[in-house]
């Protein structure tokens, strides 16, 4: 196993990652545009968060003006809500008051806007 997903066990069970992902998808859903994004594109999101490396990488965009994009498509209030100095994963579990799992050992979080975490 590698020290990344020990890591990650360490701070989050099984079932806390489960609850993790269901209350990012409730906060996505809250500013859905429509049924598609409150029901696909929103728990599709959730899933993506928990997973290494930034959100826009774990989406497959090439970069985080794709990804700025796409939120505005689907979540176009939730983005005049989002700081500029701040990436999507960060303001995204910000809002829920926690602290996204591969965040704990991220090795780019001083390029991270904002990141409590790098100390």
């Amino acid at each position: 196993m590698s020290t990344t997903i020990e890591s990650i066990e360490n701070r989050y069970t099984q079932l806390e990652m489960i609850k993790l992902e269901r209350e990012v998808t409730m906060f996505l859903q809250g500013y859905a545009k429509n049924r598609y994004s409150k029901y696909v594109i929103a728990p599709h999101i959730a899933a993506m968060s928990l997973q290494m490396n930034h959100l826009y990488e774990a989406m497959g965009f090439k970069n985080r003006v794709q990804m700025g994009k796409y939120m505005k498509c689907h979540f176009p209030e939730l983005v005049v809500l989002k700081p500029v100095d701040k990436l999507w994963k960060k303001f995204i579990f910000d809002s829920i008051s926690r602290v996204a799992p591969f965040c704990f050992t991220c090795k780019d979080n001083s390029n991270c806007f904002a990141c409590q975490l790098a100390g």
